[in-house]
């Protein structure tokens, strides 16, 4: 049984024509007159998979508020850039899917997309919003057109893995953007932002359960939504009491959602609940044939 533990081999070994149960989605490519599987490199959208991006959009507001507060945000949004740099470059060497490459660059993701939409305040919140939201629009239309899918199942090349990390850089700076327009902007604090965008989190997950919503457009509407989810609880919980928070301040919830963070990698390594434990075949009969959802 696949157990998700990451080791040498898993960023060295490409996925064999077999695999165990729960093992990612594959498509078939054939390679000097044999067909090699390819699988994914995206975990599945379990309930754990959204927990975990919870918790690491989370602790990457905390932890770059942290740092913009201590270093300053100029610096704070090289190092954030530097640790991103270098987490991608092992997740891209991985051939397959391991645990914690991906989640690891998923948390630096956090820290660093923070900080690129903090040094961007200047041009106050509407244009940075606009800036991230038609920076995230480019990404899906040259991705599509160049793959013609946005399916993280079908997440097998180099092309389409980059592709997916522009798309989710451009998603956490998006969110952090719509989180501070909210709670500042608008004024709703960052409570009222949290739970509202958390009920919002719900809306695809009913359209797709319920009305047959395509599941490439519901998954993307979900995972931009959950950044300002993240990171408004987190800004509630380091906020001033004077502003509405509990007052605990950057430093300690981001060290303390860092720890939560990695536990919960190493949970999800141990048991794979990033993966579903339905084959293949069944994933690809569950996803829209659609021009979003298309698997190649």
């Amino acid at each position: 049984m696949y157990n998700g533990d990451t080791t040498q081999a898993e960023c060295r070994e490409i996925a064999g024509p077999t695999r165990p149960p729960g093992e990612a989605p594959v498509t078939r490519r054939k390679a000097l007159g044999r067909t090699l599987e390819v699988a994914s490199k995206v975990p599945d959208a379990t309930v754990a998979f959204w927990l975990a991006k919870l918790l690491t959009t989370a602790m990457g507001e905390s932890v770059a508020d942290a740092l913009g507060g201590t270093i300053g945000r100029t610096t704070a949004l090289l190092l954030g850039l530097g640790a991103f740099a270098a987490a991608v470059t092992v997740q891209l060497r991985c051939r397959r899917y391991s645990t914690w490459a991906y989640w690891i660059t998923v948390a630096m993701v956090g820290i660093f997309g923070t900080s690129a939409a903090d040094s961007l305040h200047g041009i106050g919140l509407p244009g940075s919003t606009a800036l991230y939201a038609t920076a995230l629009a480019l990404v899906f239309v040259c991705w599509h057109r160049s793959e013609s899918t946005l399916s993280i199942h079908s997440v097998n090349t180099r092309r389409r893995e980059l592709f997916y990390w522009a798309a989710v850089v451009a998603t956490f700076a998006l969110g952090t953007a719509v989180g501070d327009l909210t709670a500042d902007t608008l004024g709703l604090g960052y409570l009222a932002s949290g739970v509202g965008f958390a009920m919002l989190m719900a809306v695809p997950a009913l359209a797709f359960w319920k009305f047959g919503m395509n599941s490439v457009l519901a998954f993307w509407f979900a995972y931009v939504v959950t950044r300002p989810a993240g990171a408004s609880f987190a800004d509630w919980m380091a906020s001033p009491q004077r502003r509405g928070g509990l007052g605990w301040g950057a430093p300690l919830v981001g060290a303390g959602l860092a720890l939560t963070v990695i536990c919960m990698i190493a949970f999800m390594a141990i048991t794979g609940r990033d993966r579903n434990a339905r084959p293949p075949a069944h994933r690809a009969a569950s996803e829209s044939t659609g021009s979003l959802g298309n698997r190649s």
